[in-house]
């Protein structure tokens, strides 16, 4: 949280939002205006390991307060993919368009799998060393936007119950990066949140003068996908079936959905769409 100098913060607010949000505010001018943008930006730029450069290109020297949340996550495997059997393969964008990506390659693993026929889709679950897993959705041909159309919660929820150990023969999953902005101060009136941007917030748990607004929301997110993983760890959880006679490959070589997932409170904490790999 960034707040004009010239506003004096309530004591109790500061300390609450670092003991219960671990959030960090700072005190700035915004009447020199490139002067704030930089000291924001450098800021998200080391929070986010240099990620995030540039969230902001101007603001107003009359904003008074900015918001500002960023996340970057960055994907550790649990059982890594091995890069020596990553390759080059079609990624199918569209019927009529085809790109050439770096194609991640596991074998003979057992893991969280799904089928669900009344959807057209695949689910995977792929661990990673934190206790977070990452669900990928590959919809059958011509399904993306039926699936699309029921990614709601209980979906999620039903996918995460139904899915079973199954020993998957071989899994092609392209590297990609995802990264997703939003001005929130545009979205959240939509959904009821108005008064807080205009003259009748009420914001007097945060300082005891008047005619304070938030001016700005701004959230920005970034995920990596690569084989990358903690060293060791690609024998933790592996079962492999070797009387199994069935062979089972998945392929995400058209585009499909995923979803970040933290185990203990199940809350998602990241989800997206990949349609181009080749697109950072």
């Amino acid at each position: 949280m960034f707040v004009d100098e010239r506003l004096k913060l309530l004591d109790k607010f500061v300390q609450d939002a670092r003991e219960l949000y671990f959030s960090e505010v700072f005190s700035i001018s915004f009447k020199d205006s490139d002067a704030a943008v930089e000291f924001i930006n450098n800021y998200v730029k080391n929070k986010t390991k240099g990620k995030i450069v540039d969230l902001f290109k101007q603001l107003s020297p009359d904003t008074v307060l900015v918001l500002v949340n960023c996340i970057y996550f960055k994907a550790k495997w649990k059982m890594p993919f091995n890069p020596s059997f990553t390759t080059e393969a079609d990624f199918h964008v569209s019927k009529n368009r085809t790109v050439r990506v770096p194609m991640m390659g596991i074998t003979g693993r057992t893991l969280p799998y799904f089928r669900d026929e009344e959807l057209a889709c695949t689910v995977v679950e792929l661990p990673y060393t934190s206790n977070d897993s990452a669900l990928f959705i590959l919809p059958d041909d011509g399904r993306m936007a039926a699936v699309e159309a029921q990614l709601l919660p209980e979906t999620l929820r039903r996918w995460r119950d139904s899915l079973h150990q199954r020993r998957i023969t071989a899994l092609h999953l392209p590297r990609f990066s995802v990264s997703g902005d939003y001005k929130l101060h545009d979205i959240l009136p939509h959904l009821g949140i108005k008064k807080v941007f205009s003259h009748q917030a009420d914001l007097s748990g945060i300082t005891d003068q008047a005619r304070l607004k938030v001016s700005q929301v701004v959230h920005r997110a970034v995920l990596d996908v690569d084989e990358e993983g903690t060293e060791g760890a690609a024998a933790t959880g592996i079962s492999i079936e070797l009387t199994s006679i069935e062979f089972l490959t998945v392929h995400f070589n058209r585009p499909f959905l995923f979803s970040i997932i933290h185990k203990d409170t199940q809350s998602i904490i990241f989800s997206g769409k990949v349609t181009d790999p080749s697109q950072a």
